[in-house]
């Protein structure tokens, strides 16, 4: 499967942004799809996931309450709401689709697909 992420930009501290992310090859409908993010000189981290029926959804503590994941199912996307952000979320954000179908997961060693990555720079 290949996926297309869009959305990143540079936005000031307390602004929003949405990023997007779209499959092509296979329906995605039956597997977990996540955002992990990458700052420099980091590890890649989870950020946020959600189930293949959009009922169930997981995100790291700092972004709680302030970032929201979301699918279509019917266009094969997933998408990452990001308010109130602050210069620690400046990474490069990818998206990605989990290898295994009906398999919850937020270890980035079960995603077998992902974007090319899209950079959001938040300035202070």
């Amino acid at each position: 499967v290949q996926l297309q992420a869009c959305g990143g930009g540079l936005v000031q501290a307390g602004g929003s942004l949405r990023l997007s992310c779209t499959g092509s090859g296979r329906t995605l409908s039956s597997y977990v799809m996540a955002w992990f993010r990458q700052a420099p000189g980091k590890e890649r981290e989870f950020v946020a996931a959600i189930n293949w029926t959009a009922g169930g959804t997981d995100y790291i503590d700092s972004v709680k309450g302030r970032f929201t994941i979301s699918r279509d199912n019917a266009k094969n996307t997933v998408t990452l709401q990001m308010n109130s952000l602050n210069v620690e979320d400046t990474a490069v954000y990818y998206c990605a689709v989990s290898s295994y179908r009906y398999r919850w997961s937020r270890r980035a060693a079960d995603f077998g697909s992902w974007g090319q990555g899209t950079q959001v720079t938040v300035s202070s």
